[in-house]
């Protein structure tokens, strides 16, 4: 089973993240889960069951909720310093921040790693791997737009949760399966979360 891992941080967009977890797990894919506590916090005020405090818990609760099998999910405390994300013989070679914050944007950047989310994501970026953040922030400063450069340069791709309406969306879920469905691309995950661009649409046929 090939591996992604997902991070949750405390940006407006948990719906984004959740969604991903949901999405990667469908298509086969065994996900590594990180959540940092103001993530938890975001996800508290954006979802109807907040998130538990306790990894094993919230493993617990997003099989619940996200109708996920056991073995395809595995929730990691940001001080987990001797699990395989922090090793880059280990880790898997993909991984979205989604949401990212622009205070993990910057951490990710400079290259800090004073969590096992940071470190996890630098070991993509040292390993060449395929790094995805998905930052959700109105207005973007000097310093955030520096930051998203220097990514970019690195090889990483930033993906800002920018929904199109082409598509002529119906429900808020139609907003975040566009998103995720473009993260799922960058990630080489095949999906069938809604046409593409020049695709015929359900009233087209």
């Amino acid at each position: 089973m090939s591996e992604v891992t997902v991070a949750l941080t405390g940006a407006s967009g948990i719906p984004y993240g959740l969604r991903l977890v949901q999405a990667l797990a469908g298509a086969g894919e065994e996900v590594h889960l990180l959540i940092s506590e103001a993530g938890r916090l975001v996800a508290g005020m954006e979802t109807a069951s907040p998130l538990p405090q306790r990894s094993g818990e919230v493993h617990r609760h997003l099989c619940r909720h996200l109708a996920l099998a056991p073995a395809q999910l595995h929730v990691y405390s940001e001080q987990a310093w001797t699990s395989r994300l922090a090793s880059g013989s280990a880790a898997p070679k993909r991984m979205a921040i989604c949401p990212c914050t622009t205070g993990t944007l910057a951490a990710v950047a400079s290259g800090h790693s004073n969590s096992l989310l940071e470190r996890a994501a630098d070991v993509v970026l040292k390993e060449r791997g395929r790094l995805v953040l998905v930052p959700r922030e109105t207005p973007l400063s000097a310093v955030h737009l520096e930051h998203m450069l220097a990514l970019a340069r690195l090889g990483a791709v930033v993906l800002p949760a920018n929904p199109g309406f082409y598509h002529q969306p119906q429900h808020i879920d139609d907003l975040i399966d566009f998103v995720v469905a473009r993260i799922l691309d960058h990630l080489d995950v095949a999906h069938e979360l809604g046409p593409r661009w020049g695709q015929e649409g359900p009233d087209e046929r």
